[in-house]
């Protein structure tokens, strides 16, 4: 009679050796880096000085969600979310229905790479390319705007950058570009996976394209809907290289976000709060998974 193997939580010795690089990667990439963070909210730890932290205790906290600019931040942070994120959606599942379709393997293939080519490019040079093609004076924006429709002279032209109400819509149409190929590819893998005859079944039943795509193929793209949204949603709220390089450090810009906030109060201003700029990062994060939470919700599978 065999001997029974010795279980660690419902799972075997050789299983949990499999699985002990991967929980140690884990432990000192992310789960240490978290809970150090919530340590350093607690105190007025700056790293500049050679005196030891001390426990503050909630006062950060305190501090952080009695100060307007927090929920102002946030609230741009929001508002681009709201620009950006069904952008993410729309146009990609767009996309991905009509390249779908194309029946030819080889043409499909080719529009396939030409959708990945701006997800491969460094982001460095995505944002040196549109901060060119936003240039107030110099952009081939406003030189179509100006010069070809003539709509605007290079006195009233649309300032797209530097602090107008513009700057959010034009960092997330940048960022939707961005993503376009990229999240086109999670939809076109999702119509792989469900069955050509359901469409075709709802077809000969008399249905029109508008209701095979409505009732037969989206809500077999919703969970692919639900990560997609949930992923992009915290990244959209903690964006900041594209806040730095398009906006800068000035809290009158609508670039000036909770996360900008929270850098500029660790690395830029003079007392390097690092204590406190860790409790502004635990609020957003907890704002952001209340969001998520509800997000998840709303995207669940109905089946």
């Amino acid at each position: 009679m065999a001997s029974a193997k010795k279980t660690i939580l419902g799972l075997d010795l050789n299983t949990w050796v499999f699985l002990l690089p991967a929980l140690l990667f884990f432990a000192g990439y992310q789960l240490f880096p978290i809970v150090r963070v919530v340590w350093i909210s607690f105190t007025d730890f700056k790293y500049l000085t050679n005196d030891p932290p001390n426990w503050v205790g909630f006062a950060n906290y305190i501090e952080a969600v009695n100060d307007p600019l927090m929920w102002k931040s946030l609230g741009r942070a929001a508002y681009f979310t709201v620009l950006f994120l069904p952008g993410t959606i729309i146009f990609p599942l767009l996309l991905a229905v009509l390249v779908d379709r194309v029946r030819n393997a080889k043409v499909a293939t080719v529009y396939r790479v030409i959708l990945l080519i701006p997800a491969v490019i460094p982001s460095t040079l995505v944002f040196v390319l549109w901060k060119w093609m936003y240039n107030y004076q110099i952009g081939p924006i406003n030189y179509f705007l100006v010069e070809i429709m003539e709509w605007f002279t290079y006195r009233n032209a649309p300032q797209w950058l530097g602090g107008t109400d513009l700057t959010l819509p034009s960092v997330a149409i940048m960022e939707i570009w961005w993503g376009l190929g990229y999240h086109s590819i999670f939809f076109l893998a999702g119509l792989a996976a469900i069955p050509k005859d359901l469409p075709e079944a709802a077809r000969v039943d008399g249905a029109n394209e508008w209701q095979v795509f409505w009732y037969v193929i989206r809500p077999r793209l919703q969970p692919i809907m639900m990560i997609l949204v949930v992923l992009r949603f915290g990244t959209a709220m903690a964006v900041i290289d594209e806040y730095l390089i398009f906006g800068g450090f000035n809290r009158a810009h609508p670039t000036y976000t909770w996360t900008v906030f929270m850098y500029d109060q660790a690395f830029k201003t003079g007392l390097w709060r690092q204590g406190f700029a860790a409790s502004i990062g635990m609020v957003g994060a907890v704002v952001m998974m209340i969001f998520v939470a509800y997000l998840v919700y709303i995207f669940r599978s109905k089946d």
